[in-house]
């Protein structure tokens, strides 16, 4: 039996790559939603300034777009392990 090393290493490495990826997003992901939660109690004590308003809903929309993004990523994993 003969076992192909290069392939193998570059399986592991692009593995390893994408699974630091999708945490990094997905970390990403977390900080923009505790961002909103500053933002959104900041503008209840300041007394609704829409600049705050605002950059909650900016915040809300970038966790979004992570989180879906991570979850493009693993649907498209099982898509390549489920097969046809």
């Amino acid at each position: 039996m003969h076992i192909k090393w290069n392939a193998l290493a570059q399986t592991a490495g692009l593995s390893f790559g994408i699974t630091v990826a999708v945490v990094t997003v997905f970390a990403l992901g977390i900080l923009a939603l505790s961002r909103r939660e500053a933002a959104v109690s900041a503008a209840r004590e300041s007394g609704g300034t829409a600049g705050a308003a605002g950059g909650g809903k900016l915040a809300l929309a970038g966790a979004y777009a992570c989180f879906a993004l991570c979850g493009g990523v693993v649907l498209y994993g099982l898509s390549l392990i489920a097969g046809h």
